[in-house]
């Protein structure tokens, strides 16, 4: 295992939840996606938002696509660089 595996075990151990339900692979792109082309403080927001969509049935696959598509499509802003807000 390693500290990711068991980060995401105990974690789920706290909040009830199983953890071969969480796609972390999928959160750690959406995550890097969003902190590289939009803004570094909005991975984990976005993470967050991510959760929650999947909490109310969203499918965890198709909500990443979506966001990800979200963050690709991003305006770089003039005289500003992507990922460094």
């Amino acid at each position: 295992m390693t500290v990711m595996d068991d980060w995401v075990t105990a974690a789920c151990a706290e909040l009830g939840l199983d953890p071969a339900q969480v796609p972390v692979p999928t959160v750690l792109d959406l995550a890097r996606d969003v902190a590289h082309q939009v803004l570094r403080p909005g991975a984990p927001v976005t993470a967050y938002l991510f959760g929650l969509a999947v909490g109310r049935g969203a499918d965890p696959a198709a909500t990443a696509a979506r966001l990800a598509g979200l963050a690709g499509s991003w305006p770089v802003e003039l005289g500003g660089e992507r990922g460094t807000g």
